[in-house]
C-alpha cells in the first residue's frame, strides 16, 4: 500500500527498541480512519516480528552499519513523498490523536513545524518546546538539574523558538528547503534545535499545538551513559560556537 502525497509519513528509528516500537504502533493502529505510513529505521539488527500485522502501510530500512538521528531521518524523508513528514521517537505514546486537528496550524503557510504538548507518564509537561540554547542554560539543565519548560501551555497554538525531535513534523518544503537534518555536524542531540534555528533564519515559523498530547516514556540515555554525555557535550559545543 501506498499513501498520497497530501498526506503523512511517520519516521521511527530504533536501535534495538522493538518492544517500544511495538507499543507505539499498536497505539497508532487505534487511531481510526486516519491515513499515514510509518518509516521504521533498524539501525542495529533485532527481531522484526513485532512489526508485522499493522493495518497502516509499513516499510522498514535496514542499516549495515548504524547511523545517527540526523543521517536516520533524512534517509527516510529521502523515501518518502508525503506533505506532512514527522519525526516520532519510540518512546512516545499515543492515547488519541486527530491528525486533522494536529496540522491545521500549517494552514498558516509561514509554519514550518509543529509539535503538540509533550507530557510525562505522570501527566507533567515536559520540556520540548524550549527557547534556543545558550552557555547559561546548558548549565542549568546540566548542573542544576533545572528541566522546567521555556513556555506556557497556551489554549491555541502559539509560536516557539525550536521543538525537540521527540515528536515533531516538518512541512516537507521546509525541511527541503533547508536540507534537513545537519548529520555532518550533529551526530546525536540538538540536531532538532539546529533545524529550528535554520529554518527560522530563512522566515519560517515553528508552533505547539496545544490541542494534541502526547506521552513521552523518557529514556534520557545521555544522563546513563557516557557516550551519550559526549555526543550531547559535542553537539552543544558545535551549536553554541558555530564550527
Amino acid at each position: 500500500m501506498s499513501i498520497s502525497p497530501d498526506q503523512i509519513t511517520l519516521s521511527i528509528v530504533s536501535h534495538g527498541q522493538a518492544a517500544l516500537v511495538h507499543e507505539l504502533l499498536k497505539d497508532l493502529s487505534l487511531l481510526f480512519h486516519q491515513s499515514f505510513e510509518v518509516i521504521i529505521t533498524v539501525n542495529i539488527p533485532e527481531d522484526e516480528s513485532s512489526y508485522r500485522g499493522f493495518p497502516f502501510p509499513l516499510r522498514i530500512i535496514r542499516n549495515s552499519i548504524p547511523k545517527g538521528f540526523g543521517d536516520n531521518h533524512n534517509a527516510a524523508f529521502a523515501s518518502s513523498n508525503s506533505r506532512w513528514f514527522a519525526v516520532v521517537n519510540p518512546d512516545i505514546r499515543i492515547e488519541s490523536m486527530d491528525f486533522d486537528v494536529l496540522l491545521k496550524p500549517f494552514q498558516v503557510a509561514e509554519v514550518a513545524a509543529l509539535a503538540p504538548v509533550v507530557l510525562s507518564p505522570k501527566g507533567g509537561v515536559e520540556d520540548s518546546a524550549r527557547r534556543f540554547p545558550s552557555l547559561v542554560q546548558f548549565a542549568k539543565r546540566v548542573l542544576l538539574r533545572q528541566r522546567n519548560s521555556d513556555y506556557e501551555v497556551q489554549d491555541g497554538p502559539y509560536y516557539v523558538d525550536w521543538v525537540a525531535g521527540m515528536f515533531v513534523i516538518f512541512r516537507r518544503e521546509a525541511f527541503q528547503r533547508v536540507g534537513g537534518f545537519d548529520s555532518r555536524r550533529f551526530y546525536m542531540y540538538l540536531e532538532d534545535a539546529d533545524i529550528c534555528r535554520r529554518l527560522s533564519s530563512n522566515g519560517w515559523k515553528i508552533i505547539v499545538n496545544p490541542h494534541i498530547r502526547v506521552i513521552h516514556m523518557a529514556q534520557r540515555a545521555s544522563h546513563r551513559s557516557i557516550k551519550h554525555m559526549r555526543w550531547h557535550a559535542i553537539s552543544a559545543f558545535r551549536f553554541l560556537t558555530g564550527i
